[in-house]
């Protein structure tokens, strides 16, 4: 009777959080600024790795240093009494990064990157990564980039910056750095993204481990009595494909299906 009371309380919390997990996944995605409407075709490959890890993300066009496009909306910056956004639905873009996890920014100028050291707004993304920082977000920036717009690049015929101009780009880059912002190449984005995400899971998972209830604790295989679906979902990974489980540890029905579905195979060795 106890082993059914202690089934019935472990499968009531799993539903529990699994359902608020759906929540979580529903609400958290990422939003990519690119300088034009060709810019993403490149990182299609990233999106789809993004999509197999579950994490969502929408994508912001510039149409201009001050203007974009998220989906049918116009969003526009400017100064006191200009216009921040073109349509009654359009967030400002200070407000844009409250809907985000994360801002990721694939290719960074001298002007933007001065602007976002220095703490100045006025363009899309200067704005955007100011406003993400100070809530706590995170932002990834691709490190390999030439520091001149796309924009000039084909106007001024050119590809990259003369060295002075790069010297004040590296510092700028710096100064970002010590701001919280990331690099990473930009074929790296995506899998940085991913890890943080995973990182941050496993957080939450620990986190709640500690909180359920009648004692019971989400533990790590060898050391302990339950495998949660949350902790099944914080692996990244197993080892030949599987699970090496001490004899007494219990696998949540949930976290069966998960491990069915990954084709993990469950093995119980003896204690000691």
């Amino acid at each position: 009777m106890e082993v059914r009371k202690l089934v019935e309380s472990i499968t009531r919390e799993l539903l529990a959080s699994m359902q608020a997990e759906k929540e979580k996944l529903q609400k958290h995605k990422l939003l990519f600024i690119f300088c034009d409407s060709t810019a993403h075709e490149p990182f299609a490959d990233q999106f789809i790795a993004l999509q197999n890890h579950g994490i969502c993300h929408d994508i912001l066009f510039l149409d201009g240093e001050t203007s974009s496009w998220l989906g049918m909306h116009r969003i526009e910056c400017g100064g006191a009494g200009k216009i921040i956004a073109a349509d009654e639905y359009a967030p400002a873009p200070l407000e844009l990064p409250k809907e985000y996890d994360g801002v990721i920014v694939p290719e960074i100028d001298l002007d933007n990157a001065a602007r976002v050291a220095a703490g100045l707004k006025g363009t899309i993304k200067a704005e955007i990564i100011f406003s993400a920082l100070v809530l706590g977000k995170f932002v990834l920036v691709g490190e390999d980039v030439p520091g001149i717009k796309r924009s000039d690049r084909r106007c001024l015929k050119t590809l990259s910056l003369p060295a002075a101009y790069q010297k004040l780009f590296e510092r700028h880059v710096s100064e970002m750095k010590d701001l919280g912002v990331e690099f990473f190449p930009q074929r790296e984005l995506a899998n940085a993204a991913v890890r943080k995400w995973t990182s941050k899971r496993q957080a939450e998972a620990l986190k709640e481990s500690d909180q359920l209830p009648g004692g019971l604790r989400k533990m790590l295989p060898g050391s302990g009595k339950l495998i949660s679906a949350e902790w099944v979902k914080s692996q990244p990974d197993f080892p030949e494909n599987r699970l090496i489980l001490e004899q007494g540890a219990i696998v949540s029905p949930l976290a069966m299906d998960l491990l069915k579905e990954r084709g993990i195979a469950v093995h119980y060795v003896g204690k000691g």
